[in-house]
């Protein structure tokens, strides 16, 4: 069966290793290759629940438990009808790497179902979720694999799998992430993935500058208009930047003056997806709605762009754009958000313009705040304590400090860019995860 997702994620990594000197370093890493990438265990399963009609509905439930070498399997939960093997597969493949870029102590995964919960009632929602949580109960634990939320499943649905989870195993465990507040959620979890993207993008401005400039005054392209890019927007703002575009599924919201949007707009946008609708609704004198379109292209000026919505949100000629528009920095808050097109536009632009080039940062690096928090959560609940936002926030700073600086300093030993040129984060994100994934399964005899 064709898995077009995860042959990219995978290409995309093998290229990356291949362009690089690790292999001559190290050429007993090509078995870890190999071996790095078949799952451990793929779980598939049937979902029947009941709608409120009283008729049975049935949906495919998955989880792909893909790397354990670092610690519990870690990594959402899609409720989305396109969910299938092959996606699951290619963000659970991702997730093994990003989550190794954390320094936190957790292995890789996905999971989800091809249920919509779009059109459903809280009462469909919590049935689905119920029966969902009696099948993956058997393959999860605090130890195990701690499943996290992700498109489709927000605080509402950890909720009820929580407590399905709890009335099944009799016991209150860590074994999901994104819990509520008042029961052993950690606080900034919401805002980690947009705070943390931010935060990186923050380090890469200081270097490309000299330590001269940061995100004030700069021109903010961002897509999608979910969790990671509210919070990355309201980071931006409070950094001094112009938040310029927002989008959704149906179109991008163009701001059309020099202010940008402010923290009341995506206030205004939270309450917006909260309802499940579309931001033709802020459509006036400071916005233009551009239907069926993505933010790229219709900026005039950008210095930074944050795709934060899906993968493959950035084609090769929106790559073009982007540099055509200015922009000087890119980094993904979505998995994937770039098709491989479009990286090899920015890879040839960073050799071919040195320190006047586009410098882009991929998603396994640059949007590991969520899942880095997440960790933070699991902590919490181990420790059976709770830290301030303040300390949860500081801690997260760190994280993305040092996932940046070890890309960095990847990238320089094992593809030397050229004199002026900035080195590759993409290669050093990928090399630096694999690596250390790879020399954890030889320790522990996975391939020899």
């Amino acid at each position: 069966m064709a898995e077009p997702e995860f042959e990219q994620a995978r290409k995309e990594l093998v290229s990356t290793l291949e362009n690089s000197s690790i292999f001559e370093k190290n050429p007993e890493y090509k078995k870890a290759l190999e071996v790095v990438s078949i799952p451990e265990r793929i779980i598939q399963f049937r979902v029947v629940w009941e709608n409120d009609k009283g008729e049975c509905q049935v949906n495919k439930g998955y989880r792909v438990q893909f790397n354990s070498a670092l610690g519990p399997y870690k990594g959402g939960l899609r409720l989305h009808p396109t969910v299938n093997l092959s996606i699951l597969k290619f963000l659970g493949f991702e997730q093994i790497f990003k989550n190794a870029l954390t320094g936190l102590n957790m292995g890789g995964g996905k999971g989800g179902a091809d249920f919509d919960p779009k059109g459903k009632s809280d009462n469909e929602i919590r049935k689905f979720c119920v029966s969902f949580m009696r099948e993956l109960c058997k393959h999860i634990g605090p130890d195990t694999d701690v499943p996290a939320g992700d498109i489709g499943v927000g605080g509402r649905e950890i909720g009820y799998m929580f407590g399905a989870y709890r009335a099944a195993r009799n016991q209150w465990a860590g074994v999901l992430t994104g819990k509520g507040g008042s029961w052993g959620g950690s606080l900034i979890r919401p805002e980690a993935t947009g705070y943390g993207l931010v935060y990186y993008v923050e380090h890469m401005i200081k270097y490309a500058s000299g330590g001269k400039e940061s995100f004030s005054g700069k021109r903010v392209a961002i897509s999608g208009s979910g969790n990671v890019a509210q919070y990355a927007a309201l980071k931006v703002i409070e950094l001094g930047g112009i938040v310029v575009s927002l989008s959704d599924s149906k179109g991008a919201l163009i701001a059309t003056d020099d202010k940008g949007f402010t923290p009341d707009h995506i206030n205004n946008i939270a309450a917006l997806k909260l309802n499940r609708k579309a931001l033709t609704d802020l459509e006036n004198h400071s916005f233009r709605y551009v239907e069926g379109a993505r933010p790229w292209k219709e900026v005039e000026k950008i210095d930074v762009a944050l795709p934060s919505a899906t993968q493959n949100e950035v084609s090769g000629d929106e790559a073009e754009a982007l540099i055509k528009a200015g922009a000087k920095f890119i980094a993904e808050g979505s998995n994937m958000g770039c098709t491989q097109e479009a990286i090899d536009v920015f890879e040839a632009h960073r050799k071919e313009k040195k320190g006047d080039a586009i410098w882009y940062a991929p998603g396994k690096a640059a949007n590991a705040g969520g899942v880095a928090v997440s960790g933070l959560e699991m902590a919490q609940n181990s420790a059976r304590l709770t830290w301030t936002s303040e300390e949860v926030d500081e801690k997260l700073k760190g994280i993305m400090k040092q996932c940046y600086e070890n890309c960095l300093a990847t990238a320089k030993e094992y593809v030397t860019p050229a004199e002026g040129e900035f080195p590759s984060l993409v290669a050093g994100a990928n090399i630096a995860g694999f690596k250390k994934v790879a020399a954890a399964m030889q320790d522990q005899g996975d391939w020899w």
